[in-house]
């Protein structure tokens, strides 16, 4: 083995041999593409430039004295450029051979400093240091930028809410990680596995269903494998994207759970380095998958006890229609207080609307103790005001700490539109007619309080005249005063034949996005309601 045979071992580069002597640089390029390296040459330092701008080098042997510039000028200017500042330089002089000349160099930037005749196993030797020590560094910066777009990344993906966000999440965080394309495979509950495909760092995610006999193999080939492996895949979009090779990172949260695939072409992830951290984005990925599916199985839990708390039904009555919503806090996966309930006692009509202050399980054990109560005390009288000061005592008696409630009552006489009315603490009624729309003005203090309370308020309700129920969920917002958001639910109030649509169309426009529960009871008196 020769010594230039000796010093392959680094790879192949592309340098740049700048010297206007020709029958040095013929010499120097010689040995360098005996070397197995790929080789440019220039004769003046503008054409060294010329070159560095047009096309990436990996290493640049610079003779001293050049006939435009010198080598020690070219060298700083490599140097202070942002883009070829890490470019390893190597002076090489048969004149400029002094002990200052060498300093000067290596101070102006310089990785090494050769004088001539140079041995062509020194030569090459020293190319392949430089070559060696760039790269370990190049692959250094590179991994510690990736870290850092891991790090950005996972707290993104621990934003998401949906599955569909977090497969987004996924995509779109391995394809900035490892700066290529990528894609994401990930399993929600009802068992339909979601990918998506993203054909850069900076482009948009492509959403849908995975193809099953695509991802079928991969995903089983890890059974047995532990909590996560790096396989080679296929392209999970042909035609799309262009790469014949892929490596996909397979984790699992939990034994029995479905895996979680995040890949990437191969040539991004190369090294066994590479391939650990895209195992670790796809361990991060299948955690928050856990989670969120957790939160889901939590949050249909918690809907399931809610609505178990509410009325399996509206009574349904010739001489009233009437239509109710409940509808949970887009954000929130425990439960609240919030409740509703219609009952007929001895022709006269009972409806309630109310809420337990706090989202917690208690706060619906309360609401579902509330609520039980109001129908037995109803039973025994016909007074809303002592329906209201029997549930205050009840509360300040088995909740005094965090029984606090609202509560709106209507007692409605079918046969002669009378309604009367006790409220403690909540939103009034409003009524809206031809003449237009209004709120009741009926007030009185919450219930857990133990304050006295005013005397109830009866009205006369004409035909036709709807009443509307809420509760503050549906017009609370950050950073608006309730009073407006009163004023905007009055105004917004129109006519509508059919108590079902004017319910969603109250949800449409108020109830988007809200961070609370939200219950709505709407009722209006028809034709046939006197006797």
């Amino acid at each position: 083995m020769t010594p230039l045979d000796q010093h392959a071992a680094v790879g192949p580069a592309h340098l740049l041999i700048i010297d206007d002597v020709e029958a040095s640089r013929y010499i120097v390029a010689t040995w360098l593409r005996r070397a197995g390296h790929e080789v440019i040459e220039g004769r003046t330092g503008a054409e060294a430039l010329a070159l560095l701008a047009q096309r990436p080098f990996d290493l640049v042997v610079l003779d001293v004295n050049l006939p435009d510039m010198t080598g020690f000028d070219v060298c700083e200017r490599i140097k202070s450029d942002t883009r070829t500042s890490a470019l390893p330089v190597i002076h090489v002089s048969a004149t400029a051979v002094a002990p200052e000349d060498r300093a000067r160099g290596l101070t102006r930037g310089a990785d090494a400093y050769l004088t001539e005749p140079v041995d062509p196993g020194v030569l090459v030797a020293t190319v392949n240091a430089a070559l060696r020590y760039s790269r370990a560094r190049a692959a250094t910066e590179r991994l510690a930028a990736r870290l850092a777009r891991l790090t950005r990344a996972t707290l993104t993906l621990n934003t998401a809410i949906t599955f569909d966000e977090l497969v987004c999440s996924a995509a779109t965080g391995a394809a900035r990680i490892m700066e290529s394309a990528a894609s994401a495979v990930i399993v929600p509950p009802d068992g339909q596995r979601l990918i998506g495909s993203v054909e850069g760092p900076a482009d948009k995610v492509d959403l849908g269903p995975a193809d099953e006999a695509r991802w079928k193999d991969l995903v089983d080939a890890t059974i047995g494998r532990g909590v996560g492996a790096v396989l080679t895949a296929l392209p999970p979009r042909p035609g799309q994207l262009t790469d014949d090779d892929w490596v996909a990172a397979v984790a699992r949260p939990a034994r029995g759970r479905p895996a979680v695939c995040v890949a990437v072409p191969a040539a991004a992830a190369e090294s066994d380095t590479d391939r650990d951290l895209l195992l670790q984005w796809g361990q991060a990925t299948a955690l928050v998958t856990e989670s969120l599916r957790a939160y889901a199985e939590e949050h249909s839990i918690a809907l399931t006890l809610q609505n178990s708390l509410l009325p399996s039904r509206i009574p349904s009555y010739p001489a009233l229609a009437m239509a109710a919503r409940y509808v949970p806090a887009a954000a929130n996966a425990e439960i609240g207080g919030d409740f509703y309930e219609v009952t007929e006692l001895d022709g006269r009509l009972l409806v309630a609307i109310g809420d337990v202050c706090g989202h917690s399980i208690k706060a619906a054990t309360i609401m579902g103790e509330v609520r039980h109560a109001l129908r037995a005390y109803a039973l025994e009288s016909h007074h809303l005001v002592d329906i209201l000061d029997l549930l205050d005592a009840m509360l300040r008696r088995f909740h005094p700490d965090d029984g606090f409630t609202t509560l709106c009552l209507l007692s409605v006489d079918l046969t002669t539109g009378t309604v009367s009315v006790a409220n403690a603490g909540h939103l009034p009624p409003l009524l809206a007619d031809a003449a237009g729309t209004r709120y009741l003005e009926v007030a009185g203090p919450m219930l857990g309080l133990g304050l006295p309370r005013p005397a109830e308020v009866r009205i006369e309700l004409p035909l036709e005249t709807t009443v509307v129920l809420v509760t503050d969920g549906l017009i609370e917002r950050p950073g608006v005063a309730l009073d407006d958001s009163i004023a905007e639910l009055r105004d917004a109030i129109s006519p509508e034949p059919d108590l079902e649509r004017f319910c969603d169309g109250l949800l449409a426009r108020f109830g988007q996005n809200s961070t609370d529960d939200i219950a709505i009871l709407a009722l209006r008196r028809r034709e046939g309601t006197e006797g």
